[in-house]
């Protein structure tokens, strides 16, 4: 008798492409879909409205030249969004945070050609309210007031 209690995570990473509205942007990332996307009700998540998904920099390839894009930082600057400075569109962002393996790119996976918006699963963290350590949950964090226990300082 077989008693194997081993459990097999399987990975499906695809290459896909995507970019902004416009096409002057373009990119190509290494991704598993599978692993669905996040959403954050901070006020710049709330604003531009990304489904994201970190991948590391090697996973992810510019197309378009560097001079095909705009940036924003703001905070404490662990995260530079870049977007077209044509359309608007906020296609992926850059930065370091350790608690997410260091350096990353996080796709915005709304940007990739071809994806189903609708079949992502996704996931919600509550930034407006600092509450990272509630860690996410299936359905969206409240943007007007604070979860009890969170901590106060607006993100």
């Amino acid at each position: 008798m077989d008693n194997d209690t081993t459990t097999t995570t399987t990975t499906t990473t695809q290459t896909l492409t995507g970019g902004c509205h416009c096409g002057a942007v373009r990119f190509q990332v290494d991704i598993d879909l599978g692993k669905g996307g996040s959403r954050c009700n901070c006020s710049i998540c709330v604003k531009t409205s990304v489904i994201s998904s970190v991948v590391k920099p090697e996973a992810f390839t510019l197309l378009s030249d560097d001079a095909s894009l705009a940036s924003y930082e703001w905070g404490a600057k662990i995260s530079r969004r870049c977007f077209c400075p044509r359309c608007g569109v906020h296609c992926f962002g850059r930065g370091f945070l350790e608690e997410v393996g260091g350096d990353y790119v996080a796709v915005n996976l709304l940007c990739l050609d071809d994806v189903d918006p609708a079949l992502l699963p996704v996931i919600y963290w509550d930034g407006r309210h600092n509450n990272w350590h509630a860690g996410p949950r299936p359905t969206p964090w409240p943007v007007a007031a604070a979860p009890e226990g969170a901590a106060t300082a607006a993100a």
